[in-house]
This record gives C-alpha cells, sequence and structure tokens, in this order.
C-alpha cells in the first residue's frame, strides 16, 4: 500500500508507475483505491463512475477498470456536502457528519467485498492511501488509510513531496503520529519530486534512515507534464502555472466545485498557448479564447461566477467576437436557462435560473445521469490544415 504524508505528495503517479512496472514482469496486477474524494471521474465500459486516477492505474496496468478498484468516490458539491457514489452508481448527498455517522459500516463491509473479488481475479493489488494517515480528527472512522491496510493485512510505503519543503518534518511528524502497531506495518519511505543532484541529499537519506530505522527505497526525481491525471484541486497549480509565456492566450474559468479540469492537460503539449486560471474579474484580461470547464454544482458555480463579475466579462468577450467554449457544466452555464427538475444539482426540486445565454441551449437535469464511454474524431471539414488555424480554433 502506497501512503503519503500529504495530499498531492504523488500517491496516485507512484501506484501508476507501480502498475505499469508489475504489468511489465507478467503479472496481473489492479489499483485499488477504497475511498476517493474527487470530481475528477472516469467512466468504466460497463458505465460505472470511479474516480479518474484507478481508471488510468487500471490502463497502466493492462486491464480494465471496474468498480471493485475504487468503490467509494466522493464528489464534491458544497463545501459541507459530497455526492457518494456507492459501487459506481451515485446513491445519496451527504455532509460531512452524516457520512462518517451513517455510511461508516456500510463503507467497511464493500471494502472488505472489493479486496476478497479483486484478491480472486488478480495476482497483485496496489493499493494507494489518500490525503495523510494521520488526520487526527478523522482516524477513529477512517475508511481509506490505516484501515485498509490492515483489512488487507498489507505493508505500508509512505510517500513524501519533497518539493514543497519540509519533508523531514512531514516524514517524522507521520511516523510520530502513527499507533506503534500502524508504524510497524510501514517498510519504506519514498522522496518523491527531488530536483537537482541526488549527491547532495545523501546525507539526507542517512539521516532519514538512522532516525527512522526504516529504508528510503528510493528518490524519484521531479517529473514535468508526466501526464498522469491529477486527482485534486493541489494538481491543477502544479500542472499549469509551468508556462506563463505563449503566443495564445487562453483563459479558463476556475470555478469553486471544478471537475475533470485535467480535460485541459492537451494544451500542455501547444508550446504556443499559455493557459491562464482566472478567478476574478479583474484577472480576465484580453485572452484569445475563453473556457468554461465541467462543474459538479453547475447553478451554484453560475452563482459565485455572477457574485465575482466574471459573468459580464466574459459576455463581453463574446460581444467583441471572441472565442468561447463550455464543457459540460461550462456548456450548461453559457445556455439561456438551468432547471433542477429533480433537485440533483442544488437539493431543490424545480429550481430555475437563467445561464448566461450565448447559446440557445435549455438544460434540465434528471434524478440520474448516464455514464458512457465514446470514441470520437473531428470530422475532416473541420480539421485544421496548420498549428495556427488549430490555434484559432
Amino acid at each position: 500500500m502506497i501512503q503519503g504524508t500529504s495530499s498531492d505528495a504523488g500517491k496516485s503517479f507512484i501506484v501508476t508507475a507501480l502498475c505499469r512496472i508489475f504489468a511489465n514482469e507478467g503479472l496481473k496486477v489492479a489499483p485499488f483505491k477504497s475511498q476517493n474524494m474527487s470530481n475528477n471521474s472516469y467512466v468504466t465500459k460497463d458505465g460505472n463512475e470511479i474516480g479518474r486516477a484507478q481508471g488510468i492505474q487500471a490502463e497502466a496496468a493492462k486491464t480494465d477498470a471496474a468498480v471493485w478498484m475504487n468503490p467509494i468516490l466522493l464528489k464534491p458539491r458544497s463545501n459541507q456536502e459530497s455526492e457518494v457514489v456507492y459501487l459506481g452508481k451515485a446513491i445519496e448527498t451527504l455532509s460531512g457528519r452524516e457520512y462518517r455517522d451513517s455510511f461508516y459500516t456500510r463503507g467497511i463491509e464493500v471494502i472488505k467485498q472489493s479486496l476478497k473479488r479483486l484478491e480472486k481475479e488478480y495476482d497483485f493489488i496496489v493499493i494507494e492511501g489518500a490525503g495523510s494517515p494521520v488526520e487526527i480528527n478523522l482516524k477513529e472512522r477512517e475508511l481509506v488509510n490505516m484501515r485498509v491496510a490492515e483489512l488487507a493485512d498489507v505493508p505500508v510505503v509512505l510517500v513524501a513531496d519533497i518539493d514543497r519543503g519540509g519533508v523531514f518534518a512531514s516524514i517524522i511528524g507521520t511516523l510520530e503520529l502513527l499507533e506503534p502497531k500502524e508504524r510497524e506495518r510501514v517498510v519504506g519511505i519514498v522522496v518523491n519530486k527531488f530536483r537537482g543532484d541526488l549527491s547532495l541529499f545523501e546525507d539526507g537519506i542517512n539521516w532519514l534512515e538512522e532516525r527512522t530505522g526504516i529504508p528510503v527505497l528510493g528518490v524519484v526525481p521531479f517529473i514535468d507534464h508526466h501526464m498522469v491525471d491529477g486527482e485534486d484541486s493541489l494538481s491543477i497549480s502544479e500542472q499549469f502555472t509551468k508556462r506563463s509565456t505563449g503566443a495564445i492566450d487562453l483563459a479558463v474559468i476556475h470555478l469553486p466545485f471544478i471537475s475533470n479540469y485535467t480535460d485541459l492537460e492537451p494544451f500542455l503539449f501547444e508550446e504556443d498557448v499559455r493557459v491562464r486560471w482566472v478567478k476574478k474579474a479583474d484577472e480576465f484580461g484580453e485572452p484569445d479564447a475563453v473556457i468554461i470547464p465541467g462543474t459538479k454544482s453547475t447553478i451554484w458555480d453560475l452563482k459565485k461566477l455572477r457574485e465575482m463579475g466574471l459573468d459580464k466579462c466574459i459576455l463581453q468577450h463574446v460581444k467583441g467576437g471572441g472565442y468561447t467554449a463550455g464543457i459540460c457544466g461550462g456548456y450548461q452555464i453559457l445556455g439561456k436557462e438551468i432547471i433542477d427538475e429533480a433537485g440533483s444539482d442544488t437539493g431543490v426540486p424545480n429550481s430555475k435560473v437563467p445561464g448566461l445565454g450565448v447559446i440557445p441551449a435549455r438544460t434540465i437535469f434528471a434524478q440520474r445521469k448516464r455514464d458512457d464511454q465514446s470514441n470520437s474524431s473531428l470530422p475532416s471539414k473541420y480539421r485544421p490544415r496548420d498549428r495556427r488555424s488549430f490555434g484559432r480554433l
């Protein structure tokens, strides 16, 4: 099991790498994350929804993604509530306290069921934790770190991010806060996102091993634009702030409950494109194009967009002939009207709000959505003839 000293330490990346390594060795390997909190999701072949990271890890393992690899997916839809996706299907929306009080036993059972299912079908399982295993306020009823290591009875490798600084404190602090029986499971440490001359870190490795009695199994170099999909909002800044210049200025509206922001990662391959995340009206500027990405809470984020004055910026941009695109919830925001018929977005049935009115579309939210995989290609008459026209598209 791979656990981390913090969010965005690189757990997903390490698990993805291990899945491919073991698959290349001829093992039938599966990723597993008991509970994922992310609005970046992946649709399996049978139309179920799991965390995007576990879908990518399954691809790395050269196997089909399945709900057993991520039986619980929590999709935040407000500061207090998350939609619970259970074995690939959304079942209810709960507050943090409601989830903690009412879902724990059910969660434990589906984790046991999933591990048993994967154990029958695969030679090897690489398990991923979440956040830190020593969040003291959550430890008593946690479903994703040391409790899972105990259920699966597996050793743990601890991953720490050195790029942020404080790597020694984060490793020692995590180990000190673990219960003795939990610490016994930690068999190794991986230092991730290292920059510079590794020989200058040898003293650090020796100190860690002497101080903890645990071997440092490896130091992973910082890999820019590795394109393994991120899971949380911390990954946005890391992925998209590396390029500050570009002939084409692309403004992406940073919605509070943005989902599947990795849809924008292909632009990182375009050297002439600068991607700017815009949260406030005074950051809007004069972009060549604007993208409104997906969101888990369309109506909430539309309200916030208006509160920040970004609606006026977008409409002015459109009025001036600027290019604008919406993805999923962003497309809904560009329409004339949004109707929450079933109350699945706001919790209030038959809620109606006007959209930005850029396109002649009405969105009606039903109780359940349909998830499908699809393959598509741009019709030949729309394919650009050169990179310059691609940029303008």
